[in-house]
């Protein structure tokens, strides 16, 4: 055991009211250590205690019985004595009547009440004596916050964890409880409220009780949240609201005192209220039942008929034909939403065998009834008034909803209104025997009434709704005796004959001139309706086979002949989507053959025929947005789209055939938009993606090439799906590709040498004929690098390449030619995944070799000139550039090559990205390093005397772009990139001393322009979060670069990309201080881009960055006020119209603050 020594002063600190908190805790936490140890018992601690717990001073007694609490809640899973236990109790029950050390009477209260059983409990008497103690001692409404939280964290275990013991106090209890949590109106305390009040109804339900507990629930209905430190509560509005839902549905003896008054807020003036009466109603109804429920049906029904007929507007829909539209305000938008939820949970609760109360009072409603006579006893016009167009949308609103619930529901509602509406519309039952296919240029000219039609669709969608409902359950009940369904199949046949018939014949403009009530506008809501009745389940389909096929020859007619019309094209293709969906799901595989003969089969033969209708890029997306929908579909799709790439790409590339590579590119970017990136989330398919780039290598192999003037764009098409193609296969298909294209590559006039593998390095590069032509996009050795590129930026890192060394050589031999940007990107991404170890495979080298490769002996030679003039520690023997010319385009290109090898070793987190770094810093300094061209016209002296490239230095400076943004086409995460977590911000901080550094030391104008260009980029590409850190030191680089950088206007998007940053900084909290420091700098920075003349963007954020600083303490900002309000007054007459806008803003903001400091 401790002796007394080692703990009791540990007692003495946390009982003194004078010890700061942090060591009061720390004491805490030594005795609490103590006892798990048990080195220190608790009957031994409160024995000694004995004086601090039976002091007259009070502070030091409360302090006392707090220690005793704090541990005894620290040892909640330490088993104790029962005897302890019943000791403790005794003494927390006594202490509820010391005022002044209630704080640790409760929480050694509630530190007993939650101990388990396994660690000893609480006895039933002991319990009762403490409840009695609470309820007679504690006034809870008179206590602080904090006290009050604890006194209802008491009452909520009592109630949850002790319901038959408590039971017993009766009436003693429930008053208690009551007036505990009378008139409270803390947040945070209201939380504990609503629930107390859920465990009290259940432990006594009884109808006075909760009466009386209604009577203060109800007060705080709807909840009104005006605290203005909400946030610093963390508690929202929706929060209190919800608990509060869950308090009112806690009990069915609610029921005659909840729903009258939610009744009453369903006709406030607030929206919020309805809003609130309509979500507690929805969520009472099914939990208070039917038989309480049935006294309120009619004025439940009245109540909910009167917000969707006063608030619907023309459009408003839950259903599938349509959604509610923006015009609606939000607010009303989900007030009808809510009724009619609302009124579909109330048809489910009267939804019982035999009893439709409920839904009598809707189908039977004389305001339906009315609405619904003055839709079918004329055709409507379509400009209708205001009214008629609310008192429209509400019934169909309300017989979708009401239909959906259940067959009886359904079977009810079509009772009543679907054969009225049949009628109306002059559809028969007879099916039609009209054959879509084989009559395609017979036109049946069909009105339909736009209203009616409109809701006999909402009833069909609402039944397949249903059916797809029905479909989904475990036990798929038998539909076959379904009056709604035996209904629509009588119908089915004329109805898709009408509606087809009438999207169909309004494609002639003499049918249109005739018939001027079938609008266009009403074509997409038939193509909807069309594509309900081909959705429904196969179990449940009211539709034949031949009236489903007539379905789909309507959408193909649609599809290839009506392109130009782009709302109804656009339509059916949506609908021709949802049917795919619809087979897909149900596995539906009678109609899957119709669908892939009529819909599928049909749109690839268009790319085989060379017509041109429909357009191929119309084409290709109606066949690519299809095949998304099953695999069976994507199947035939991807071979179909193999079989035309094939004809295609061979006739582009070996005759020059426009037509084919037209059609080729297309394909091509068809695969990279829209069928790859679906087949890399799906399994199985990765032998489609490999076969599309073992075939694309294959074309290139047997071919004579010829390419014609769409080359370039040709090779970007096939450069991109031949990434993404790669990147979806698995690495053994990978290495299967790599081998491949590798062994075509090598077969070349770029690669002579492919089995003499003894030979050197160099002896193998002097017999690579490569010229700026042999690489060029319109030549065949240009492809084949470019292509290999690709296959190389796409692989895993564990897939291997062969005859590493020369590829590392071609590659960048390629970007030093010509600047070849898939050459360069690839040697990022072979540095990114370059292995730990090398791989034991011929050619493969070390990461530091590689490194010597292309910058020691390749891109640095061309950087520094040394084959002009050789440097005394260069060996020109070794280098495998001696033989290229060197002019200010490779130094730029060797650059550009370094940039993407220095960001692939940033990614991965690698030491060598220091050598890069300073390399690329070294050409932006007027060092004696990079030696200058003096024949070159960009060569400028600076003021320092010294000589800089600007092209070159502008290069390097660019190139920490390349290394700091997001790249979507190589090295990153799609292709398989190393990448280590917050690299930007490893680099950022590792460049960014060494840059501000050489800002502050430089002298000269021009190499500090190219200094901030790089700093700009870095800052642009680092995370907003670790600048705000960095903030105090990168604010007064940031304005300087911003005022050096507008003196060239190759800088105005950069400008603008850094005033995005310090717009961040200026709106976030972390960023203030630097922010306040620099406030007159940063005015007179943005007073200068205010008129910016070269970006309209940069001097709209200028102003808008001018207003955030309007909120910076008054006496730091406001004696710029004048010079902010002259600058903006200028941009009151910019030409952009929303400069202007922000400029009034703004002159009114820094111009208020003349009466706001009167006030002050």
């Amino acid at each position: 055991m401790a002796s007394t020594a080692s703990w009791i002063p540990h007692v003495e600190v946390f009982v003194d009211p004078s010890r700061s908190k942090d060591q009061q805790d720390a004491s805490l936490n030594v005795i609490a250590t103590l006892m798990k140890k048990d080195t220190l018992t608790l009957e031994a601690l409160v024995q000694e205690m004995e004086v601090y717990l039976t002091t007259t001073d009070a502070s030091v007694r409360s302090r006392g019985i707090l220690l005793v609490a704090e541990l005894l809640s620290y040892l909640a899973s330490k088993p104790i004595d029962g005897a302890i236990i019943h000791s403790l109790t005794e003494f927390f029950t006594s202490r509820l009547a010391d005022w002044q050390a209630l704080r640790g009477a409760f929480i050694g209260c509630l530190a007993l009440l939650r101990r388990k059983s396994h660690t000893g409990t609480i006895s039933d008497n002991d319990l009762i004596n403490l409840t009695k103690s609470f309820l007679l001692n504690i006034q809870v409404q008179a206590l602080a916050l904090h006290d009050r939280l604890l006194c209802l964290e008491l009452l909520e275990c009592l109630l949850d964890q002790f319901p038959s013991v408590i039971s017993v106090l009766d009436d003693e209890l429930v008053y208690g409880v009551l007036a505990a949590i009378d008139e409270e109106k803390d947040p945070r305390c209201l939380m504990l409220v609503f629930h107390v009040v859920e465990l009290l109804v259940q432990v006594f339900p009884d109808p006075s009780v909760a009466k009386d507990a209604f009577d203060i629930l109800g007060r705080y209905f709807p909840i009104y949240f005006t605290r203005p430190n909400v946030d610093a509560i963390d508690i929202k509005r929706e929060d209190l609201s919800r608990r509060m839902m869950n308090a009112f549905s806690s009990s069915p003896l609610f029921e005659p005192f909840c729903i009258p008054l939610l009744l009453e807020k369903l006709s406030s003036s607030l929206e919020m209220a309805k809003l609130d009466a309509l979500k507690y109603l929805s969520h009472c109804a099914p939990r208070y039942g039917p038989s309480r429920m049935a006294s309120h049906a009619y004025a439940i029904w009245s109540a909910l008929k009167d917000v969707i007929f006063n608030l619907s507007s023309h459009g408003p829909s839950i259903s599938i034909i349509c959604e509610l539209p923006d015009n609606l305000g939000s607010q009303e938008n989900e007030v009808v939403k809510e009724a009619l939820v609302c009124l579909e949970n109330c048809v489910l609760v009267f939804d019982i065998p035999k009893d439709e109360t409920f839904l009598r009072l809707i189908v039977e409603d004389e305001d339906l009834e009315m609405t619904f006579r003055s839709i079918t006893s004329e055709k409507c016009n379509k400009d209708l008034p205001h009214e008629r167009k609310q008192r429209f949308c509400a019934l169909r609103n309300i017989l979708f909803t009401s239909a959906k619930v259940s067959s009886a529901c359904c079977n009810r509602v079509f009772g009543s209104f679907f054969q009225r509406l049949m009628n109306f519309l002059r559809i028969s039952s007879l099916d039609s025997p009209f054959d879509w296919a084989s009559n395609r240029n017979s036109y049946v000219c069909v009105e339909l009434d736009f209203e009616a039609l409109h809701i006999c669709l909402e009833l069909i969608a609402a039944s397949n709704h249903l059916a797809n409902a029905l479909s989904s359950q475990e036990v798929c009940p038998t539909p076959t005796q379904d009056p709604w369904l035996l209904l629509l199949q009588s119908f089915s046949g004329c109805l898709v004959f009408a509606l087809g018939s009438s999207v169909v014949a309004n494609k002639s403009s003499s049918i249109r001139e005739m018939s001027p009530s079938i609008g266009e506008e009403d074509l997409p809501l038939k193509v909807t309706g069309l594509q309900i009745l081909a959705t429904f389940p196969d179990s449940y389909s009211p539709l034949s086979r031949d009236a489903f096929e007539n379905i789909l020859a309507v959408f193909m007619s649609v599809i290839t002949e009506r392109y130009e019309e782009t709302s109804l094209w656009t339509s059916t293709l949506k609908a021709l989507v949802q049917v795919g969906m619809s087979i897909e799901r149900y596995h539906d595989s009678q109609r899957g053959v119709c669908f892939m003969t009529i819909v599928i089969e049909k749109l690839l033969s268009y790319l085989f025929n060379r017509s041109t209708f429909p357009p191929l890029s119309l084409n290709l997306k109606a066949i690519s947005e299809i095949a998304m929908m099953g695999l069976c579909f994507m199947k035939r799709v991807t071979k179909g789209f193999g079989e035309a790439l094939s004809t295609n790409f061979l006739e582009a590339v070996a005759e020059g055939n426009t037509k084919s590579a037209e059609m080729a590119i297309e394909i091509l970017k068809c695969y990279s938009l829209y069928l790859l990136p679906w087949l890399q989330n799906k399994e199985g398919f990765e032998e489609d993606a490999m076969h599309l780039a073992t075939d694309i290598w294959s074309y290139m192999e047997s071919i004579s090439f010829c390419i014609g003037s769409h080359g370039k764009s040709l090779l970007e098409a096939t450069m991109m799906a031949m990434k993404l193609a790669v990147g979806c296969c698995t690495m053994n298909q990978q290495s299967s590709i790599v081998s491949k294209a590798h062994n075509i590559l090598a077969s070349s006039t770029l690669y002579l040498v492919k089995d003499s593998m003894s030979l050197s390095t160099s002896v193998q590069l002097e017999k690579l004929k490569i010229t700026p032509e042999s690489v060029s996009s319109a030549c065949k050795d240009g492809w084949l690098i470019s292509l290999f590129a690709s296959v190389v930026i796409a692989l895993q890192p564990q897939t291997v390449i062969p005859d590493l060394r020369i590829i590392l050589e071609l590659f960048m031999i390629v970007v030093l030619l010509k600047g070849d940007e898939a050459s360069a990107q690839a040697l990022g991404s072979i540095v990114n995944k370059w292995p730990v170890k090398s791989n034991e495979v011929s050619g493969a080298c070390t990461l530091g070799e590689a490194m010597d490769i292309m910058v020691e002996r390749g891109f640095r030679p061309i950087i520094f000139n040394v084959n002009q003039k050789k440097h005394e520690d260069v060996d020109n023997n070794k280098e495998i550039v001696s033989h290229l010319p060197i002019s200010n385009d490779s130094r730029v290109h060797a650059l550009f090559g370094l940039a993407w090898i220095g960001k692939g070793l940033v990614m991965r987190g690698h030491e060598k990205v220091k050598d890069i770094t300073l390399l690329l810093l070294s050409c932006v300094l007027p060092t004696g390093g990079m030696r200058s061209m003096p024949s070159q016209h960009d060569v400028l002296g600076n003021d320092g005397g010294e000589s800089i490239n600007i092209a070159v230095a502008r290069s390097a400076a660019d190139a920490f772009h390349i290394i700091m943004s997001d790249s979507e086409t190589s090295v990153n995460q799609k292709f398989h990139a190393t990448i280590r977590p917050l690299y930007k911000q490893r680099f950022c901080s590792t460049v960014m001393p060494i840059l501000l550094s050489s800002i502050k030391e430089s002298h000269s104008s021009i190499t500090k322009s190219m200094l901030f260009r790089t700093f700009g980029h870095i800052i642009i590409g680092t995370p907003l979060a670790a600048i705000l850190i960095e903030a105090p030191k990168i604010v007064p680089p940031l304005l300087d670069g911003l005022s050096m950088l507008t003196l060239d206007v190759q800088n105005k998007d950069q400008i603008y990309d850094l005033l995005v940053v310090l717009s961040g900084i200026l709106m976030d909290e972390t960023g203030k201080e630097a922010v306040v420091e620099n406030a007159h700098t940063i005015i007179g920075c943005l007073s200068k881009l205010v008129t910016y003349p070269h970006l309209m963007i940069v001097r709209e954020t200028a102003i808008q960055c001018l207003v955030a600083m309007a909120a910076l303490p008054h006496a730091r900002i406001y004696p710029m006020r004048l010079q902010v309000l002259e600058t903006v007054s200028k941009a009151l007459d910019d030409q952009k119209r929303s400069v202007r806008q922000e400029a009034v803003r703004c002159h009114h903001v820094w111009a208020s603050m003349a009466s706001r400091s009167l006030r002050f």
